[in-house]
């Protein structure tokens, strides 16, 4: 095992946790107008309510690490969605239409669905405690 693959799951973590924030926060400035926001969006109005919800939890799930693959698809998809439906018909490539953060975003949650949640997340945790109750029913 080499230098590099013995911090993986660490660098995974720090990683998942990092853009988790940075989703955070978007799904914050857009739900309670702050962090620089012009105001505030309805839940209820589409498609900025509900991408500010996927973006605030989804991201709050991610932080802490608690079902990554599931809150990181439906992420990776609002902001597949982001992309195509909001960014891409004011130009084709991402440079030109200020879909940059959209496609990283989509791209990132994608990798995310695929390599789990890396150290220090709850399903690991959550994962750990069924292992051990298993075991223990198997034992008695």
């Amino acid at each position: 095992m080499n230098v590099f693959d013995r911090g993986r799951d660490h660098a995974l973590a720090l990683f998942r946790i990092v853009v988790g924030v940075l989703f955070v926060c978007h799904g914050a400035q857009k739900l309670f107008g702050v962090l620089g926001a012009k105001g505030a969006v309805s839940l209820t109005s589409w498609p900025a309510g509900p991408a500010g919800l996927i973006e605030l939890v989804g991201g709050v799930l991610i932080i802490i690490g608690l079902g990554t693959r599931v809150a990181a698809l439906i992420a990776s998809g609002s902001m597949a969605y982001a992309y195509f439906v909001v960014h891409q018909p004011e130009g084709l490539l991402p440079i030109q239409n200020h879909g940059e953060l959209a496609a990283v975003y989509a791209w990132v949650f994608l990798l995310l669905v695929f390599t789990g949640p890396g150290a220090w997340a709850l399903d690991r945790v959550i994962a750990a405690r069924k292992q051990n109750a298993s075991t223990s029913l198997a034992n008695a």
